[in-house]
């Protein structure tokens, strides 16, 4: 069954969104989820928030439907605190390196 993110992942679009979360999880010592459908869902829903409302709007972290006055950007300001106390960031994207 396809979902509704299917429909950009693998686009330019999504292409650059995922490098651009690769880099900020290399930037910041941290990991990517490694359940691939759990990221390819996550970056392709904030992929659509991109070409929808114009920005990388966190798909977990926003009302519905989206406000672009007062929704969260990826990366949220808590990720960091998130992270260091869960181990990860809310939407489960980025992930502390085990053992650090």
């Amino acid at each position: 069954m396809r979902s509704r993110w299917d429909s950009v992942a693998g686009t330019t679009e999504y292409n650059k969104n995922l490098a651009r979360i690769v880099k900020m999880a290399q930037d910041n010592g941290y990991v990517l989820n490694p359940d691939v459908e759990r990221l390819r869902k996550v970056i392709g829903l904030m992929t659509m928030n991109k070409m929808e409302f114009g920005n990388y709007y966190c798909p977990c972290k926003h009302i519905h439907p989206l406000n672009p006055r007062s929704d969260t950007l990826c990366p949220c300001p808590e990720m960091n605190d998130e992270i260091h106390k869960d181990g990860h960031c809310f939407c489960k994207l980025f992930y502390k390196v085990k053992g650090v």
